[in-house]
């Protein structure tokens, strides 16, 4: 629903304030796939031939991002052995065989992949570029209905051998990969952080790993490793280029001390962090970064995604809620920002402003401001922000660049009531 010559309005619609005004409602016109004005509800008049969408008193929030998802691996549980132990050896195991009849089947690959902003897929030799080919199609079929970065990851080691003194061949197949115009990304578990920091380097690339995976006391930061190869490389915020460690378990137990060294280090370095809640706690018996926590003492703002575990943003930011067990409005407001505003900034589509002499609602991103990208989400039955968190609704209208590119809506019914049910 696209209308780029007279733009598109949104009626009535409340904003994620944090004072009284959160009551009230707002017309919002874009243009340009950028915000034109917000005005009071009722005083916008749009060109006739303006797409108008009636929010019906609706709360708009950001839009939300997939800031760590991996599109190859996602509803392959039906392609899985069934789990005997439940170890996680024997989920890599079962995990492995699978990934393996990926090349067989391309198009259960696209159908997959469809349903999933930032896309990890698997570039080794059990694979090849089976995954990547289709990452980069799908991110250029769904290029006007949202962003899409394709990370070139490697899952599996670089060195064939571990007495190996060269990369092997699967290092010579991401070197392959990250040289295609449309990949914006290089990734890998920490198999060897400064080779995927000298190719980040060399393709202008953002970079992403997967560290710091343990609960271990006695095991030593990966992160600190990772800053100083971008210290050696002059790695600096100006560039536009990322650093996202994902996971990184092992920083929940980091001391004050600790945290305001690595508060330091990305005050200068743009190093990002993204904790995945739904498998760490999963795999790390219940543990993972406390989002809410972190930016609370230390002032470290650590982005939410999903990983492997269920698809909806929102109900991730819900899930944060009881998990960290959080009761308080700035908190739940963290929460809302590690899922949208938070996690654009980990992945560089978004630069993070400053909140020196401004309101919160003017420095977290989280209420839109004329001139800002027109990227939203209209969370409809919601009356107030805190709604989206505690009780994500179902029925939403999603706006990229001013436009509408996805809707849905629930249908009800209950024996109390009666009505009709329709398809």
């Amino acid at each position: 629903m696209a209308s780029p010559n007279f733009g598109t309005v949104i009626r009535n619609v409340r904003l994620p304030c944090t004072d009284h005004s959160e009551t009230s409602a707002w017309d919002i016109a874009c243009l340009d796939g950028r915000v034109q004005s917000i005005t009071s509800s009722g005083s916008c008049i749009p060109h006739d031939k303006a797409i108008v969408i009636e929010a019906d008193g609706g709360v708009l929030v950001p839009s939300l991002c997939h800031s760590h998802i991996h599109l190859d691996k996602c509803f392959i549980l039906g392609q899985c052995d069934p789990l005997i132990t439940g170890s996680l050896p024997e989920a890599l195991q079962v995990t492995n065989k699978a990934k393996a009849e990926f090349p067989k089947d391309v198009d259960n690959l696209y159908a997959r992949a469809t349903y999933l902003i930032r896309e990890s897929v698997e570039v080794d030799t059990t694979v090849g570029f089976t995954c990547l080919d289709m990452g980069l199609q799908l991110a250029k079929e769904w290029a006007e209905a949202c962003h899409i970065q394709i990370v070139a990851f490697a899952q599996e080691a670089l060195y064939e051998f571990a007495a190996s003194t060269e990369p092997g061949p699967n290092y010579n197949l991401l070197c392959d990969a990250v040289s295609r115009p449309d990949v914006s990304v290089i990734g890998s578990a920490p198999w060897n952080i400064e080779l995927i920091m000298s190719l980040a380097e060399k393709h202008d690339l953002h970079a992403d790993f997967h560290l710091d995976y343990n609960l271990d006391p006695g095991a030593v930061p990966m992160v600190w490793d990772v800053l100083q190869q971008m210290r050696q490389r002059s790695w600096c915020k100006s560039s536009g280029k990322r650093v996202t460690i994902g996971h990184a378990t092992r920083l929940g137990l980091f001391s004050d001390g600790e945290w305001a060294e690595l508060k330091r280090a990305t005050d200068t370095l743009p190093l990002e962090i993204v904790a995945l809640p739904q498998s760490d706690v999963y795999m790390m018996g219940r543990r993972t970064i406390n989002a809410p926590q972190v930016y609370r003492d230390h002032g470290v703002r650590v982005a939410l995604s999903v990983n492997n575990g269920s698809l909806d943003p929102l109900t991730l930011a819900s899930l944060g809620v009881a998990l960290f067990q959080v009761g308080t409005e700035p908190d739940w407001r963290v929460l809302l920002r590690s899922v949208s505003t938070t996690s654009k900034e980990a992945i560089g589509v978004m630069h993070g402003g400053s909140v020196g002499g401004k309101s919160a609602d003017e420095s977290d991103g989280v209420v839109p401001r004329v001139g800002d990208p027109a990227d939203f989400v209209v969370v409809h039955g919601a009356r107030r922000w805190q709604s989206a968190v505690l009780s994500p609704g179902f029925d939403r209208t999603t706006f990229y660049k001013g436009n509408v590119v996805a809707r849905r809506r629930a249908q009800r019914w209950n024996v109390n009531t009666g009505g009709e049910i329709t398809n």
